[in-house]
């Protein structure tokens, strides 16, 4: 499962919601500029700035550059790292009674910082498989209060990731090679950013005019959708001075970058999702329907077994299994190879539909988890027009 969540409440949760993510770098990348284009255009720290830099041991290079670009701003970085190991750690070796702590330490140091720059860290799919789901949504609980303090005073966060950073497993579960997914994820970020910011201020601005989504699909998804008065928000790979003035959702960036999403109307989902390529906990999900009427989730069914899935949504609670979110890939440089199983959020044509927590979506429902399902090759009209066509985007 990837869900998009603050980074820092992610941090502090000490990476309780599993990644598929480990970090190789190609010999190819040139680390120094992809850290100064981090911290100059995506980030725009400023000098007196305080920045958390963080990421996995394995990628201790690229962090030190990104540390060293802060510092050259005259800004003031600090390095955390985080590991597989660690991250079990916490959960096999720490009591449950320390769930529910208040964060002290989280509370402190958002205070104090003015950005984070991450890296995506854990290693292993499926490393927290054996956790039971309630430990999850305590420590969720736990530190809410470190997410509405960020919600009422957000920092600039830039996540380098984005659900696809090439790694041995993550090819794996992609059916790629690791040279591949890497080819991927740079030229995804090595896009025309100034078309890219054109074409999400272009579909940007047709959600915000339009009411209704009708998404149809050859494997048999259909559904339709009411868009909510709440602003479509789109991932350009910058954070400008227009997106601070949207709200907490407007300070962040995910990296490769490329998406439009909104917050659709409550209650206005009707239909069912086919989700061809869906992995949980480091295992591939075969021929998994999810059906909603009126918002909520009213069954999911699938060819595999998914008794862990329903085991996490029962244990999450309230507003876990509500429609919150539509997400639309632009990033013309992701394209899904053939014969592959890759999905992400951002290539172009793509559609991710979200349940649960969707506040960095500019949504209100502040579920402790939800989930993502990616559904390639669609075709959408907004008001009875076509905009995506059989995963076709048509700006």
């Amino acid at each position: 499962m990837k869900t998009k969540v603050l980074f820092f409440v992610a941090l502090f949760l000490l990476m309780s919601i599993p990644s598929v993510y480990a970090q190789t770098t190609s010999s190819k990348v040139n680390l120094e500029k992809v850290a100064a284009d981090l911290v100059n255009q995506c980030a725009g720290i400023s000098e007196g700035d305080i920045v958390m830099v963080s990421g996995g041991v394995k990628n201790l290079e690229l962090l030190e550059n990104i540390a060293v670009e802060v510092r050259k701003k005259g800004a003031f970085p600090m390095l955390t790292i985080g590991s597989d190991r660690m991250t079990r750690k916490m959960f096999t070796e720490v009591p449950v009674k320390y769930d529910s702590q208040k964060p002290e330490l989280g509370m402190h140091m958002v205070k104090i910082f003015d950005a984070q720059i991450s890296v995506s860290s854990n290693e292993t799919p499926g490393l927290l498989a054996d956790i039971p789901p309630e430990r999850f949504k305590t420590r969720n609980e736990a530190s809410r209060p470190v997410q509405e303090y960020l919600e009422k005073n957000p920092i600039k966060s830039v996540a380098l990731g984005n659900g696809m950073y090439p790694t041995k497993a993550t090819a794996d579960e992609f059916g790629l090679t690791v040279d591949q997914l890497s080819d991927l994820f740079w030229s995804g970020i090595n896009v025309d950013y100034k078309k890219l910011a054109a074409d999400g201020k272009k579909l940007s601005a047709l959600l915000e005019a339009g009411k209704e989504l009708e998404v149809s699909n050859s494997n048999g998804t259909s559904l339709k959708v009411s868009l909510a008065n709440h602003k479509p928000f789109c991932s350009d790979g910058v954070i400008d001075d227009a997106d601070l003035k949207r709200g907490s959702a407007g300070y962040a960036v995910y990296l490769p970058a490329g998406e439009v999403y909104v917050a659709p109307a409550k209650a206005s989902a009707n239909g069912k999702l086919v989700v061809e390529n869906f992995t949980w906990q480091g295992k591939a999900v075969e021929g998994l329907v999810v059906e909603f009427k009126d918002g909520k989730m009213v069954s999911m069914d699938a060819k595999s077994d998914i008794s862990a899935i329903k085991k996490y949504l029962e244990a999450q609670g309230k507003g876990v299994d509500e429609f919150s979110v539509v997400d639309f890939g632009i990033n013309p440089n992701v394209k899904i190879p053939k014969g592959s199983k890759f999905v992400s959020w951002m290539p172009a044509g793509m559609m991710t539909f979200g349940t649960g927590n969707n506040m960095w979506a500019g949504g209100d429902n502040d579920a402790s988890g939800g989930m993502t399902f990616f559904v390639p090759g669609c075709t959408v009209k907004l008001d009875g027009k076509t905009i995506v066509d059989e995963g076709q985007l048509k700006l």
